[in-house]
């Protein structure tokens, strides 16, 4: 997967930010710093007589944890029946009271027993309270007294060219702070179902997943959750930092904790829409003179986007008054909604901008979906003949085994005609399998039984 680069601005925004502090500034004794302070002077250690972020970092630094993955492995063993030390990460404890950690589902995944380090040495065994592998995220739970946690922070408000922070234990060092910049947000199309990811330059490498992404004041943003580089895989385990470093933004963060802490899981909703992202070839064939949106490519009959009124062609342009760059910008605000609530979309179509309301709900195993303009049922999807001579079969799933074919015109379900697409979706959910379908083709009818 390529990406395009991205410069890193840091190094001399921090150096003409602090040439500005040191010339608009008085004498160090009254540089001490504050963030109601003056924002065009750095935070300043009048007693050590240095620019520094220690004072807000260090509060939260001591909540950051070291989590090892054990399992029973492959290979020669010791004859001790003890899990091996599978793979290790970071993590940071977000509750305090109640031993609440969040690390990444890469890091626990395959484990049997998982370990936590603190800063201060101490060593607990913790429970998996659950994990969720479409945004990447899992929470452990310890017993212990005197925990540290950090001050979470709503990641909607992040900008471009804030400073970040990253923490963790990468490549068997102990915990390591880095510092850099956001270079992007929004990011997407890195594999993951739900996607909406904070880019940084901050140094993150094996080791850093699962730990926290904080801002100036030591706040948690974001989970590292992924690198890009040139040299292995996402999860950066066989190659280094370029510079190009994820973090699932704290917004998603939460909602996914709260979910996996009430439920141990997370239950999504759907709208039935395939989406693909706008870019600049769709964009000259549909003749727009943008590339930033999410084109509906397919809509399931009887689906929430089909009572939406939602249309293939369409394209999102914002979802709950979010911007959308593309599918997966769509595709994180559904991951994280409420099943059955309700979610805003503008969208285009035909030149005009329109809105409407869908409200995701879960998957359901129904063998008939009916919408306005088509049923689906038994692999094989039927519309209303453009001469208006009935109801035919559209399209057909490969290995059906009815017998159903393209152009098929339906003339009785069951011993009981057909003249329109309500009636159809009424005696194929009353029938008993197998369904008897009387059609017409190719100027003689045809019997074809559907089972399922």
């Amino acid at each position: 997967m390529r990406m395009k680069s991205v410069r890193r601005p840091a190094v001399r925004t921090a150096t003409a930010a602090l040439a500005l502090a040191l010339v608009v500034g008085a004498s160090p004794a009254a540089m001490a710093w504050s963030p109601a302070q003056d924002p065009l002077t750095l935070p300043y250690d009048a007693r050590r007589g240095v620019f520094s972020f220690a004072g807000g970092l260090e509060r939260s630094l001591p909540a950051v944890v070291q989590v090892t993955t054990l399992g029973g492995g492959e290979g020669p063993t010791t004859g001790d029946g003890e899990p091996k030390p599978l793979s290790g990460g970071s993590g940071v404890i977000i509750d305090a009271a109640a031993g609440i950690i969040v690390t990444n589902h890469h890091v626990i995944e395959g484990g049997e027993k998982f370990t936590v380090d603190l800063t201060d040495g101490r060593l607990f065994d913790a429970e998996l309270v659950g994990a969720d592998k479409a945004t990447d995220l899992a929470v452990l739970r310890i017993s212990a007294p005197d925990l540290a946690q950090v001050e979470v922070v709503d990641s909607d408000t992040l900008r471009t060219g804030d400073l970040a922070f990253a923490v963790g234990y990468p490549l068997g060092l102990d915990q390591t702070l880095t510092m850099g910049v956001i270079s992007g947000l929004n990011r997407s199309g890195l594999g993951d179902a739900v996607e909406d990811y904070i880019q940084t330059d901050a140094a993150v490498n094996s080791g850093n997943s699962g730990g926290p992404l904080l801002d100036s004041r030591g706040r948690l943003i974001g989970i590292n959750t992924s690198i890009l580089s040139g040299g292995g895989d996402l999860f950066g385990l066989g190659g280094g930092n370029d510079g190009i470093a994820f973090a699932v933004p704290a917004r998603i963060m939460m909602y996914v904790v709260g979910r996996l802490r009430a439920e141990g899981e997370v239950r999504r909703g759907r709208i039935g829409a395939t989406l693909g992202s706008l870019n600049a070839r769709r964009a000259r064939e549909l003749g727009l003179g943008f590339v930033r949106g999410a084109v509906i490519e397919d809509v399931a009959p009887g689906s929430p986007a089909d009572r939406a009124g939602l249309r293939r062609g369409d394209i999102i342009t914002r979802i709950q008054n979010r911007p959308v760059a593309n599918a997966g910008s769509v595709q994180a605000v559904i991951g994280v909604g409420e099943i059955g609530g309700s979610l805003s979309l503008t969208y285009l179509r035909d030149g005009r901008t329109l809105t409407t309301e869908v409200a995701p709900r879960e998957p359901v195993a129904d063998r008939v979906l009916a919408g306005s303009s088509e049923v689906a049922a038994f692999g094989a999807v039927f519309a209303l003949a453009v001469d208006g001579s009935g109801v035919v079969v559209m399209s057909v799933q490969g290995g059906l085994t009815g017998g159903l074919v393209a152009g098929d015109r339906v003339l009785e379900v069951d011993g009981r005609e057909i003249t329109g697409l309500a009636g159809l979706a009424e005696r194929l959910r009353d029938a008993r399998s197998p369904v008897r379908v009387l059609v017409a083709r190719g100027g003689e009818t045809v019997t074809v039984r559907l089972e399922g």
